[in-house]
């Protein structure tokens, strides 16, 4: 039943990243707030697994619990915000993000054995498609010259290095998943890979300044969001999945988070959803069952 579940309970959980993203920007700098999300899961996985007596990564694995984490969220959603904080279009970030499935089944293919079917490759393929129809309205508006916005205060060319970067980030702390890593009890391992990715957030706050914190009843809520949700349950469904199963397969399913997040923005924010979004969404949908049954 859980197994079953998974995948849905997953995607839902995932797209809501990018409505805190958008919650939180007035409130707090990113890093800042990655620092206490990352920080508060750590915390909470290390009290359960404490309180269900978890066995902990032996010495010579917490280096590569914390190397995993920080590239599967330190990395990732750290060089991300930070581009979009540069100005690159949020709409260019989302499609960038869509080719990590892609890139986690060439992968994984030469790297873990797995055979990555014609019709897999297809169902991708369809999804890519969905998410660029879905993304089409912010596509078109950096088509038009606005892919950096007037307050972009880094080279525009660092920018796109650094996003292309966030993206290898999190394919690579995927793919270690599939490593030893995949021995380690998921509680304890998670509490390590969190406190990983904790210390990524602190050094790029550092090195940035950031110090904004304007505490709202917004941030705290998406605070105990990104902690318990994202970070927590999220995070965790991601790599149970790859480790029960192959990367490709699970990673298919991101191609769902940016036509979610247009769903729960339109909801949420009143931001206009376009009938080419909603053919988009079905369009992402149906390339994601025909890569997960490929």
């Amino acid at each position: 039943m859980f197994a079953a579940l998974t995948p849905a309970l997953f995607v839902l959980l995932w797209s809501t990243g990018f409505v805190v993203a958008r919650a939180i920007a007035p409130y707090a700098d990113p890093n800042l707030f990655l620092l206490a999300r990352f920080g508060g899961t750590a915390l909470l996985f290390a009290c359960v697994a404490l309180a269900t007596r978890a066995p902990w990564p032996r010495s010579r694995e917490i280096g590569k619990h914390l190397f995993a984490g920080a590239l599967l969220q330190g990395v990732y959603l750290g060089a991300g915000y930070w581009a979009v904080a540069q100005g690159l279009s949020a709409g260019v970030m989302a499609l960038l993000g869509a080719l990590q499935p892609l890139l986690t089944a060439a992968l994984a293919a030469p790297m873990f054995g797995e055979r990555i079917s014609m019709r897999r490759w297809q169902g991708m393929a369809l999804g890519l498609a969905g998410v660029v129809l879905v993304l089409t309205p912010k596509l078109h508006a950096a088509a038009a010259g606005a892919s950096f916005t007037s307050g972009a205060h880094a080279s525009p060319l660092l920018v796109v290095i650094v996003s292309v970067l966030s993206i290898g980030a999190i394919t690579a702390g995927t793919l270690y998943q599939k490593t030893s890593l995949a021995q380690a009890d998921i509680r304890s391992a998670s509490a390590v890979q969190n406190a990983g990715a904790a210390i990524v957030a602190a050094l790029l706050a550092l090195a940035l300044g950031e110090h904004r914190w304007i505490a709202s009843t917004t941030l705290w809520i998406s605070l105990a969001w990104g902690i318990a949700m994202l970070s927590g349950a999220g995070v965790t469904l991601l790599v149970w999945m790859v480790r029960h199963g192959d990367a490709a397969r699970a990673t298919a399913l991101l191609f769902l988070a940016p036509p979610l997040a247009a769903l729960e923005s339109w909801l949420l924010f009143r931001e206009t959803l376009t009938t080419l979004q909603i053919a988009g969404f079905g369009v992402a949908l149906a390339g994601v069952l025909i890569a997960r049954r490929g």
